[in-house]
């Protein structure tokens, strides 16, 4: 993590940032499978899922180049009974991927939502993403299983491999 970096919960100023840092993975690589770049605008309702308590959070690092990175846990399924599960999400800006950032950003996150009802965290990866898997392993998840060829883009199928961390592995 570099020295200078603090990790705070997101602001409604941090979106435009968040939702460039987004748009550079939409447009580039097929980690989401998102198709169309965002404006800040049409960003604002998964903005407005996240608050500073309970489950879903969203959490920024910053630098004295402003926001480098983002993670936020969300609602996994809209049925009640998925209420104690939630979806993990984490983006670093590109000139920022492979300096700590995430591993930090996921740290406090963690850190965050110990004592809330949280039972599973769970967290989708478009293969191949060798970095993510590692990153989310040292978090304690583990492989729940692999979907073939569930999203198409860039002309190409790409896997989506699910991972699940029980709160028993100290998320919370």
């Amino acid at each position: 993590m570099p020295d200078d970096m603090t990790i705070r919960s997101a602001t409604e100023a941090d979106l435009p940032r968040l939702t460039e840092i987004y748009n550079y993975y939409i447009e580039y690589t097929a980690i989401t499978f998102d198709i169309d770049p965002y404006t800040t605008e049409q960003r604002q309702p998964w903005f407005a899922q996240f608050a500073t308590t309970g489950r879903h959070r969203l959490l920024v690092g910053v630098t004295g180049n402003g926001v480098v990175g983002y993670a936020g846990s969300h609602q996994f399924r809209a049925k009640a009974a998925y209420d104690t599960t939630v979806e993990t999400t984490i983006y670093c800006a590109p000139e920022a991927v492979g300096r700590g950032i995430g591993g930090a950003l996921y740290t406090a996150l963690f850190d965050a939502l110990k004592g809330e009802d949280i039972h599973t965290y769970i967290a989708g990866i478009t293969m191949p993403n060798d970095a993510s898997v590692a990153l989310h392993e040292r978090f304690g998840f583990v492989r729940a299983g692999l979907m073939h060829a569930v999203g198409r883009k860039f002309g190409a199928y790409h896997d989506v491999l699910w991972m699940e961390r029980m709160s028993g592995a100290g998320a919370g």
